[in-house]
């Protein structure tokens, strides 16, 4: 009996079977109760409207007699009407409860109490009320027979017809009586009890039934399934991955044992799996190119691998610090002590000698060994050599050292800056030298502020694509500047992408370069002497006539005509204009400049240049031809300069047309000019100067534009006209280039970019 309970108690069907019966017998007991007691409310409801009928059609076939006072007739009627075998009494009751009419002989003119149930549904209210509802009429109360009786009282009301001579009944009184009939509800009960049978039969059988339905559906469709997943789990925990679950059908549960056989087949591939792995891990474990061991609490060796044990060949139960370092006892701050204290990893360095006399190094880490419920039942350890590392160590900082030293040594400033921020990571000492910071200031400074504020952004991002910058100007300690060149190159420094920048200070160069800018010029104007003189001599020869033509008037004190006094001062103040300009102009060539970038027109510039040489070069005999685009773009130069260069190429045509004539000893020719053509392309524009003078020698072409290299013979030229030149177009971002003249001479072809016409009139200063 116990086994049978304990089965019920773990038996999945027999719980479903007793979980869904008690449900349907509820359900169905439930379904039964009401619908027992709807059809008897039901039944009862009829019962008594068509009791309620039968009293009315009493009291209206009586009610003629009643006019007339015929008892006969009303007895009669009566007596008819209860033959029926569902009525047990018919009273009239008058209004003091004395019965007039019955069906039974013994009861006329027996008076009953008022307050007997048939008579006090009217009396309780005084006068008794006309109108009483059926339900108030109504009342159930048992025979001497033992079945139910149903009794309904119907009052009979005074009428206008009743107050006559023959039965005077005084107007105000409004009941006269009352109608009482009873029935016997015997055959309704017996037809009630026979339904609820037949329902209580009913409800039994469907639960019967519904309960073997369900008792055969659960074995046939749980327990026989369930039975069979529960041998093929039993299976597969045995380790027989492979075994079939057919279940028989493609329900949930036929889906459940196909689940579960592909779940045997994957637990099958992952226990091969595991295997594999942990054989993999056994083979790592004594493989692995380190010492590891597994130590009790007592610090004796459990296991350990087989670099273990060639290396220190230890006996079962050996002591760690024993087979480790040969010691007799436990190390001062041992790692596996401290991980069986807290059940965490520690890790370290440790030191000894080794068998061949040199100092050895070990890191190691340990590791808790914990059972199932968490304590620490063993400790792993592993070490790794690092000797070798050791020594690569201190060889790594013998050369960070000489890295040092070197970055330290070198002759131009070297910055290490983040990429990022621009911060100063680090420099060497040539930088302190040059910038006059101390070490801790300059580390806290940007590298950007050694910018004027107008050109950082611009810096900055050519530094960062890695570009080279040349001619920039750095502000350094006290608002100092120096020009420089930079190189910036990616690197990494502790880990951080950062950018070697390295300066070149070229502040003296520039010196250098301006004083010989400078004496180049003077030497130009050097040459320039005889024509400037020329140019000057006709103002003043012009001024000086005037001047004594008025002198000598003066003298005879004679009246000059006002026409020709105006005229004479006029000329004499437009040649005193024209050598003002000639003398401005000599000015501002020979003055020291720094190089101003703007927007300029070359065909301005070149027309300047000639105002100082027309003349010159009419006196030598030279044309001066022009074949100029009036509709060139504006470019971006320093005017001054561009003159000096231009200067510089027509001094050299002019000595070149004249060394021709000197070599060839020929007379000068109307074929002997100098050309000066300007044109664009889309993005540059062109500049060339035409000579018909001896030509350049093919040798001399590549060194032409060296610094003193000259074709000229000693004493006539120092070499530096064409070096300077081309310095100035490369400042202007411009090509300067020497090809044969179709003319028979030289042509030097300059050529500059042209500006955006939506930049805006920026002058750039270096």
């Amino acid at each position: 009996m116990n086994n049978f309970i304990k089965y019920l108690k773990h038996s999945l069907v027999s719980k479903l079977i007793i979980s869904v019966g008690l449900t349907v017998i509820l359900s169905i007991s439930a379904w039964a109760y009401f619908n027992i007691s709807n059809i008897k409310t039901q039944i009862m409801k009829n019962v008594i409207a068509s009791t309620d009928r039968l009293t009315n059609s009493i009291k209206l076939g009586t009610h003629y007699a009643m006019m007339l006072n015929s008892r006969d007739d009303i007895t009669q009627i009566i007596n008819n009407i209860a033959t029926q075998p569902e009525i047990e009494n018919i009273r009239i009751y008058n209004k003091e409860g004395q019965i007039k009419f019955t069906n039974q002989k013994q009861e006329i003119d027996k008076i009953v109490d008022i307050k007997e149930v048939a008579c006090d549904i009217c009396h309780k209210q005084e006068p008794p009320p006309a109108r009483i509802g059926l339900q108030t009429r109504t009342r159930f109360f048992q025979s001497e027979k033992g079945h139910r009786l149903l009794g309904i009282v119907q009052p009979i009301c005074n009428e206008p017809g009743c107050a006559t001579e023959c039965h005077f009944h005084p107007a105000h009184q409004t009941i006269l009586g009352s109608l009482d009939v009873v029935v016997s509800l015997e055959q309704t009960d017996r037809q009630i009890l026979k339904i609820e049978k037949g329902m209580i039969k009913f409800a039994f059988f469907t639960i019967l039934i519904t309960s073997v339905i369900i008792f055969f559906f659960s074995l046939q469709f749980v327990k026989k399934p369930i039975s069979k997943l529960i041998e093929g789990t039993r299976k597969i925990a045995e380790g027989k991955y492979d075994e079939n679950i057919d279940i028989g059908n493609e329900y949930e549960i036929g889906l459940l044992g196909t689940a579960i056989k592909k779940m045997g087949t994957q637990i099958g591939l992952d226990q091969a799996e595991l295997k594999k792995q942990r054989n993999e891990y056994q083979a790592l474990f004594e493989t692995a190119p380190c010492l590891i061991t597994v130590q009790d609490k007592d610090y004796r060796l459990l296991r350990w691998n087989k670099v273990f044990k060639d290396r220190f060949d230890p006996k079962p139960g050996s002591y760690c610090y024993r087979a480790y370092k040969g010691l007799g006892e436990k190390c001062f701050d041992c790692p596996v002590e401290k991980t069986f204290v807290d059940g965490k990893s520690h890790y370290g360095e440790a030191e000894g000698m080794g068998k061949n006399g040199e100092k050895n190094y070990w890191m190691f880490i340990t590791s808790p060994v914990t059972d199932a419920e968490g304590n620490v039942v063993a400790a792993m350890e592993m070490s790794i050599d690092i000797t070798a590392r050791r020594r690569l160590k201190k060889e790594l900082q013998r050369s960070e050292e000489n890295y040092h030293a070197i970055f330290n040594n070198i002759s131009n400033p070297v910055f290490v800056v983040d990429i990022q921020t621009f911060e100063i990571l680090d420099c060497n000492i040539k930088a302190l030298e040059v910038y006059g910071y101390s070490r801790k200031i300059l580390l806290k400074k940007l590298f950007s502020d050694f910018f004027i504020e107008e050109e950082k952004t611009e810096l900055v991002e050519k530094i960062k694509s890695g570009q080279e910058i040349n001619k920039v100007k750095h502000i350094i300690q006290n608002s100092g500047s120096i020009y420089v060149d930079m190189w910036a190159s990616p690197s990494k420094y502790s880990d951080k992408k950062v950018l070697l920048v390295t300066i070149n200070d070229i502040t003296k160069r520039l010196e250098t370069e301006q004083h010989l800018i400078h004496a180049s010029k003077m030497a130009t104007l050097g040459e320039m002497s005889t024509g400037i003189a020329h140019e000057l001599n006709q103002p003043l020869s012009v001024i000086k006539s005037a001047s004594s033509f008025c002198m000598k008037k003066m003298r005879k004190k004679e009246i000059i005509d006002k026409e020709i006094f105006d005229k004479l001062i006029s000329k004499i103040d437009n040649n005193v204009d024209r050598a003002e300009k000639i003398i401005h102009h000599m000015r501002q060539f020979a003055r020291k400049s720094d190089v101003k970038l703007a927007r300029i027109r070359i065909n301005d510039v070149l027309q300047r240049t000639f105002e100082m040489f027309n003349q010159q070069l009419k006196v030598h005999g030279i044309d001066v031809i022009w074949d100029k685009n009036e509709a060139l773009p504006e470019i971006l130069a320093d005017p001054d300069r561009l003159e000096q260069v231009f200067i510089n190429l027509v001094i050299n045509a002019k000595d070149a047309i004249e060394e021709k004539w000197e070599k060839e000893e020929i007379d000068r020719g109307d074929n002997d000019r100098i050309t000066i053509v300007t044109r664009s392309t889309d993005a540059r524009v062109i500049i060339e100067i035409h000579d018909t003078g001896i030509g350049i020698q093919k040798e001399a072409v590549d060194r032409l534009f060296e610094p003193f290299f000259t074709t000229k013979e000693v004493g006539k030229g120092t070499g530096l006209g064409l070096s300077i030149s081309y310095g100035i177009v490369k400042e202007c971002s411009g090509l300067i280039r020497i090809e044969k003249s179709e003319q028979g001479g030289a042509v030097f072809i300059i050529s500059f970019p042209v500006i955006d016409s939506l930049e805006d009139d920026l002058v750039y200063e270096s």
